[in-house]
């Protein structure tokens, strides 16, 4: 059983009122909570999702407020750098970015012993996408970026220690994480660069996965529950717009220890 928080988002809604963002990975899961949280609190928002991905395009045109989709693979070049540009000139510049886009690699988790099954391909598509996407963003953003935006990159309590869902996921996220440090020194002090590392998260992800794994992931919160998208999307939000916070990592794992 998945117990809901108390607080709703509309009781904790910040005023975004005249800020641009640009979400990546917006056609799911946390960024598209995210998109949607941010629109809903009066943000212009550019929601990011992969071009074949004709049901995240849906979700994201359904959302209400001034939500633009903007198609792009993470993974490719080429492909974040006409997303960006074309995002920048209709939004005129961001205040937010969030760099939420990832991938597991496989629907299932690889056991650490395989080794065989962490191939190259799936080291180079998730180390890609994980990783270097991010940087990607955040290097074709950077012209665009307002004085005093944020950064916020979505990592994972597996980049802090924790079990990931392969060794190629866990490493991406830890490197991640260093990446958000650094950024922070390398684009402050005018821009503001942090990171959210959501625990198990009730998601289209996880939905292959053995029940045996999630119950036993459930159980060792303290609050005996997944993290939701929502409550993701609320915490990108509180390290978007407090001025004083950089280069740090926010665990939103409903109290998981391991």
């Amino acid at each position: 059983m998945t117990l809901r928080p108390a607080a709703s988002l509309d009781r904790i809604l910040p005023d975004m009122t005249g800020l641009r963002a640009l979400v990546t990975g917006a056609g799911s899961g946390i960024g598209l909570a995210t998109a949607a949280l941010f629109a809903r609190a009066g943000a212009a928002v550019a929601a990011n999702h992969l071009p074949a991905d004709a049901a995240g395009a849906d979700r994201i045109a359904a959302l209400d407020g001034a939500v633009t989709p903007a198609p792009g693979d993470m993974g490719a070049p080429e492909s974040v750098a006409a997303m960006v540009a074309a995002a920048a000139g209709h939004l005129g510049g961001f205040d937010i970015l969030v760099n939420n886009a990832g991938t597991p690699g496989t629907p299932v988790p690889i056991a650490y012993d395989d080794l065989d099954a962490m191939t190259e391909a799936r080291w180079q598509t998730i180390l890609s996408v994980n990783l270097i996407g991010p940087f990607r963003c955040v290097h074709a953003a950077r012209p665009h970026l307002a004085p005093g935006a944020a950064v916020v990159n979505t990592a994972s309590i597996a980049g802090l220690g924790g079990k990931a869902s392969s060794l190629a996921y866990g490493a991406s996220k830890a490197g991640l994480v260093n990446l958000t440090r650094n950024l922070a020194a390398a684009l402050g002090p005018g821009v503001r660069v942090n990171a959210v590392a959501p625990g198990l998260t009730e998601t289209g992800w996880i939905a292959d996965w053995p029940e045996e794994r999630k119950r036993l992931s459930l159980e060792a919160t303290d609050l005996r529950r997944m993290v939701t998208p929502e409550d993701v999307a609320m915490a990108i939000a509180f390290l978007a717009l407090h001025p004083a916070i950089t280069g740090q990592v926010l665990p939103v794992d409903c109290g998981r220890h391991y």
